[in-house]
């Protein structure tokens, strides 16, 4: 059996017996980091099954499009400087990385269709990561309303690399209950369904608290080689 195709089927069995652990219906959809891999590494994911695929350079991006099949689902998963939007906004399926005002702008502007994003929250507060503060969501999704091309589908954060598990179960709670909490108001602009949460050492405690989608890279598609 080929590595991708192994490391999958090992997650696969991990989620579900996490999902039946926590009585969870939703199947939450796994987006293989390939930032750090060659493009026969992501083709190898594409023929495992994996159909999400997470970049955040616009060079491995355009790569790895170009190579993969056009049923190939995109997500730019990192920081976007203003600059580069017009590069890189119409290629993708979903921008993960919203995270000012600034950059709502400039993807308004250079947008040709709605663009799905997800609004990148800073929940533990780190001045190291990106993202706007929990208490700011409500006003900076208000204030994208005159954005005709922006979609919020969701809210993504990134959890401290630290062993208590129940911290970061805490901070993903509280990314679950903002999402459900803006999920209500029904705004057609941002339906914020979605919850993006969860990377290769702390995606089953995602999972737990509502994830719908988890990023994994080095446990699932491995390092550069």
């Amino acid at each position: 059996m080929r590595k991708v195709e192994e490391n999958l089927a090992k997650i696969n069995d991990e989620i579900n017996q996490q999902r039946e652990k926590s009585n969870i219906s939703t199947q939450p959809s796994v987006i293989a980091v390939t930032k750090y891999v060659t493009i026969e590494r992501a083709k190898e994911a594409y023929q495992a099954g994996l159909r999400h695929f997470g970049e955040n350079r616009l060079e491995g991006f355009k790569e790895k499009k170009e190579a993969l099949p056009s049923d190939a689902v995109f997500h730019f998963i990192g920081s976007l400087q203003s600059r580069k939007v017009k590069d890189v906004i119409n290629e993708v399926d979903y921008f993960h990385a919203l995270d000012r005002m600034s950059l709502a702008k400039e993807i308004n502007k250079r947008a040709n269709h709605t663009i799905s994003c997800f609004l990148q929250v800073n929940v533990s507060g780190e001045s190291s990561k990106h993202g706007i503060d929990l208490d700011d969501v409500n006003s900076f999704i208000e204030d994208l309303k005159q954005y005709e091309n922006i979609k919020i589908v969701g809210l993504m954060t990134m959890a401290p690399f630290t062993d208590d598990v129940e911290y970061i179960q805490s901070l993903f709670r509280k990314l679950r209950i903002k999402r459900d909490e803006i999920q209500k108001l029904n705004l057609e602009y941002a339906p914020c369904t979605e919850l993006s949460m969860g990377m290769s050492n702390d995606y089953l405690i995602a999972i737990e608290e509502g994830a719908t989608f988890v990023r994994i890279g080095t446990k699932l598609v491995g390092e550069e080689e």
